[in-house]
């Protein structure tokens, strides 16, 4: 019964591990970057602002969010704290901003929010720069 348990408990770090590259990484390449173009480029921002708080502060906090935070998620360092923001942007993509829209366009924000609230729950797993810095 020992093994069976540390077999699953391996199986649950390698799934973490799986979960934060791909998740992390596909936020980053696939999202991230482009808005941090669009930030930082000599070109008008065209972003909505869901919130109210203004274009630039409202791609900013994207940015924030998928960039820095997914990078630290796919290291695993401050992971639990990082989700925080993923979640948030996500939550405000699908439920705000994408509210009236055809499901095909929430889609993809659901996925990568249940992605990162699994992610919470899970934590990062062994493989992590987390878990090295608590050892």
């Amino acid at each position: 019964m020992k093994r069976l348990t540390k077999e699953w408990a391996y199986g649950k770090d390698v799934n973490a591990l799986v979960l934060r590259l791909v998740m992390g990484l596909s936020m980053f390449y696939g999202h991230g970057l482009g808005k941090m173009n669009v930030l930082f480029g000599s070109g008008e921002i065209n972003f909505p602002d869901p919130l109210g708080i203004g274009v630039t502060l409202s791609i900013g906090m994207a940015v924030f969010a998928e960039v820095l935070c997914a990078l630290l998620v796919t290291v695993g360092l401050f992971t639990r704290l990082a989700l925080i923001p993923l979640i948030a942007t996500m939550a405000v993509a699908a439920f705000i901003v994408h509210s009236g829209d055809p499901f095909g366009r929430i889609e993809l924000s659901l996925l990568y929010l249940a992605g990162f609230v699994g992610l919470l729950f899970i934590g990062p797993g062994r493989f992590s720069v987390d878990h090295i810095i608590k050892r």
